[in-house]
């Protein structure tokens, strides 16, 4: 029986009022196609930032290993926990280890993004999310600490007393201990991030975010003198590098304090890194110029907290000041001597 031409007519024209096209009929009633984790996931990896494919890179290599056959749609909250449960068991024991906890959290948080970016995409209600209905391990509190005077003091000669490339091992704590950068930040340095005149280096860090952070003059033109010695040359080369110019990895660190571990046993015990350094300095900075001072000094941007963090700031001129006064060196940047406070045992930076 052929359809009434009027009321096909009559239908169009409502359709019209509301918005809706045919297509938008068809692609209603059409089942969706839901990809599975082999087919999905390298389109999450090419959506991801690099700090992203960094932290969630290897978990997702595990979650394709275990589902990859599997559709979206076809995990349980319940294989989410099977799976946290066995990465966990197979960890492994590192120096800070705390029994695989993290492990557990990060894969949860891997799962969450994908399944994020699949409601993104319109393929799986955020609400269908198996990962979103498993529960996080809950943080434990922090166990990094500032270190004191006379630990520094140890690290820094230990540092000192061997090793496959004293010179940078030297230049990696004194950097760390002067601008309080996090391992990322030292790692990203390129040539054209040192200004040596003003001793100023340019940190990249967490989110992208970018800042000037005062160092002294003396680390300054060390760093300088290291990176061109070792063949860094265009502004777009890497500042740290090894003794045969290959530019520097994360390995150095853990090879740097291994070693410092093996002479000083509270190190290794305690598991002390190069964020324990940042803790160290910014602990220092917040007792003697204030919260105000530490923020900058720690690059913060975040407005997270009290309404007052909002007009709670600080210029580079205050962070050189505190610089100047921890290092108990003059900075181009920094207020006038007698300004300042007493300064960090002289111990506590160590000369190259």
């Amino acid at each position: 029986m052929a359809a009434d031409p009027s009321r096909i007519a009559a239908a169009r024209l409502v359709l019209a009022e509301l918005g809706v096209t045919l297509d938008d009929l068809r692609h209603e009633t059409e089942p969706r196609r839901i990809p599975t984790f082999d087919a999905y996931v390298p389109k999450v990896r090419t959506a991801a930032s690099p700090g992203t494919l960094r932290t969630y890179g290897s978990y997702w290599d595990r979650i394709v290993e275990a589902w990859g056959e599997r559709r979206l749609d076809e995990i349980a909250a319940s294989d989410v926990e099977g799976l946290q449960r066995a990465i966990v068991a197979a960890s492994t024991p590192r120096r800070n280890a705390r029994g695989g906890r993290h492990a557990g959290e990060s894969l949860i948080a891997a799962a969450r993004a994908i399944y994020r970016r699949a409601a993104a995409d319109k393929l799986i209600p955020l609400s269908d999310s198996p990962a979103h209905q498993v529960v996080k391990p809950r943080r434990l509190p922090n166990v990094r600490r500032a270190l004191t005077g006379r630990e520094l003091e140890e690290i820094n000669r230990v540092a000192r007393m061997g090793g496959y490339d004293v010179v940078l091992d030297s230049l990696l704590l004194r950097l760390h201990t002067e601008t309080a950068c996090r391992r990322g930040g030292a790692l990203g340095l390129r040539l054209v991030d040192l200004d040596v005149s003003r001793g100023l280096v340019r940190l990249t860090e967490k989110g992208g975010t970018q800042r000037w952070q005062p160092i002294t003059l003396e680390l300054a033109r060390h760093l300088d003198t290291c990176a061109r010695q070792r063949g860094a040359s265009a502004p777009v080369d890497k500042l740290l590098r090894f003794r045969d110019g290959r530019p520097l990895t994360s390995r150095r660190y853990d090879a740097l304090w291994k070693r410092i571990g093996e002479v000083l046993p509270w190190v290794a015990a305690h598991g002390v890194s190069a964020h324990w350094l940042r803790h160290t300095t910014l602990t220092w900075v917040e007792r003697h110029f204030g919260y105000g001072v530490a923020r900058a000094y720690a690059g913060h941007t975040d407005s997270v907290g009290p309404a007052t963090t909002t007009y709670i700031k600080a210029d580079v001129q205050a962070v050189a000041t505190a610089l100047a006064a921890m290092t108990g060196k003059p900075h181009p940047l920094a207020g006038p001597i007698a300004s300042l406070p007493r300064y960090m045992a002289p111990s506590t930076v160590q000369r190259l």
